[in-house]
């Protein structure tokens, strides 16, 4: 029931490590729409997020990643947002026109999952501990934007895909 003027469009946000990337594609596929990771588009567009942080500072990135959003929801299809995208209002004013899933994660099955990575706001002190704190200060937005709420922990990304692709499919 989608047309080119009014494209299927669904919006993962949620904390680092919690499957925005895996669980997207695997839903783009099945939806038979283009799967958009804006973090990637900011990086292509822009380089990367750390030198744009370090450089001009988070508020230019979030002006940046802003922008992003907005042409990504326009071009429709599956939207995976960087973890930090909801901390902006002008971001969370964007995600109120779209279906929006929130990709939690319990610390416990995190903790594999960010072990080794190179993710630049966990370098430097107890990568878990400070990955428990950054959810703790965005999940009120997550919840603010999110339409449904889906557990990553410990289950299979490709049940709990099957599962969201049920869910958008249900909003017509």
């Amino acid at each position: 029931m989608t047309s080119e003027a009014d494209p299927l469009t669904l919006v993962l946000v949620g904390p680092m490590a919690a499957g925005k990337t895996s669980v997207g594609r695997r839903v783009a596929r099945r939806l038979r729409v283009p799967f958009i990771d804006t973090d990637k588009r900011i990086v292509a567009q822009h380089g990367p997020i750390a030198e744009i942080f370090a450089e001009q500072g988070e508020p230019r990135f979030r002006e940046l990643e802003r922008a992003a959003v907005a042409t990504a929801l326009a071009d429709g299809g599956v939207v995976s947002l960087g973890g930090g995208a909801v901390t902006d209002s002008g971001t969370r004013e964007l995600l109120r026109q779209h279906p929006v899933v929130f990709l939690t994660v319990s610390a416990e099955a995190v903790a594999d999952r960010i072990r080794g990575g190179n993710r630049p706001l966990l370098k430097g002190e107890d990568p878990l501990e400070r990955w428990t704190r950054i959810l703790e200060e965005r999940r009120g937005w997550y919840e603010e934007v999110a339409a449904v709420t889906f557990d990553t922990s410990r289950r299979p990304m490709q049940r709990i895909a099957d599962e969201i692709v049920a869910w958008r499919r249900e909003q017509g």
